[in-house]
């Protein structure tokens, strides 16, 4: 039975180890899991980075744009290739429920079951707000040369820096930096009062920001972020209407301290499914870790796809 999981917007090998593997709830002895590096990306898919065979440079700003649509229909086509005809599960947090859902509305014949954490049926202004500031510090450092700066031995990572450092916090809730760092100082006993790092919490946005450009490129983050801003399963509001004929079943998680993708939003997503006739499993799971929880140990939340799982293969009489 053939899996097809789907990416976070920024994850990198193994960022869902805890879930994939023998003996684990997507238990790679009973399933084929499919997990497709996303188009537009720089991680093995094409992207702005890859090489324009019409010039033989870098594709570089030239890069179409994309919609998380295409990602799926790339997909499609590769699991086309590989001669996988229908998906038991389509599975996938954060932008990876935006895809799990699209290949609902898609390819509604190709997908028994779907999972989908950490989203809702579109982005909205605040998502689209958060995503536009991150675009701008990259747009705005001086080593961004009009997106041209493959090769040049320069590239806007100052602002890359600063995109991942306010996504990361739009990842983790007040309660959990509450905890974790209250007001405490970074090795110092008294502020600065200068404009360095003085508070912990400062020195772990800027550590993640750091390690983060290592490995992303930053127009692979402009053309990924506005696919994302771009989502909306149901452009006229009729969700019901969008998703008529497909007859997947559906598992949904939300967690309760997620300011980025709010519990109502799935809500409202649930409600839109199973007015358009599908069963969905749904519930908000309460933890501190808001967004990131999906990528995360939550026992509730493993407990209830564990259960779900266990009920679609009975179903489907694997």
């Amino acid at each position: 039975q053939f899996v097809a999981g789907t990416h976070p917007l920024t994850g990198r090998p193994g960022w869902w180890d805890r879930l994939v593997g023998p003996g684990r709830i997507l238990d790679t002895d009973r399933y084929f899991i499919v997990c497709a590096n996303v188009p537009g990306g720089c991680m093995g898919s094409i992207g702005p980075a890859s090489i324009d065979p019409a010039t033989g440079r870098p594709y570089g700003p030239d890069f179409p744009g994309l919609t998380v649509a295409d990602m799926v229909r790339a997909e499609a086509l590769l699991l086309d290739h590989l001669g996988i005809g229908d998906l038991f599960l389509v599975i996938g947090g954060s932008m990876g429920g935006m895809q799990a859902l699209e290949w609902l509305r898609l390819y509604p014949e190709r997908v028994f079951a779907a999972a989908a954490f950490a989203v809702g049926a579109r982005h909205s202004a605040q998502q689209i707000a958060l995503h536009a500031i991150g675009r701008q510090a990259i747009l705005n450092d001086p080593d961004y040369q009009d997106g041209r700066y493959h090769g040049s031995g320069r590239a806007p990572v100052g602002g890359l820096a600063v995109a991942r450092m306010l996504a990361h916090l739009s990842y983790r809730s007040p309660e959990e930096l509450a905890a974790r760092f209250g007001r405490r100082l970074q090795d110092r006993d008294t502020p600065s009062y200068g404009f360095g790092i003085d508070y912990q919490v400062e020195s772990y946005l800027a550590h993640h920001g750091h390690r983060f450009v290592e490995r992303f490129d930053p127009l692979s983050y402009l053309v990924i972020t506005k696919a994302m801003d771009h989502f909306d399963l149901a452009p006229d509001g009729d969700l019901a209407a969008a998703f008529r004929g497909c007859r997947a079943t559906v598992f949904l998680a939300a967690y309760a301290t997620d300011w980025l993708y709010p519990p109502d939003e799935t809500a409202a997503l649930a409600e839109g499914l199973a007015a358009a006739g599908l069963e969905v499993d749904f519930a908000v799971h309460e933890v501190l870790t808001g967004h990131d929880s999906f990528l995360l140990e939550v026992p509730s939340a493993d407990r209830a796809l564990a259960r779900f799982l266990d009920r679609m293969a009975a179903r489907r009489g694997l």
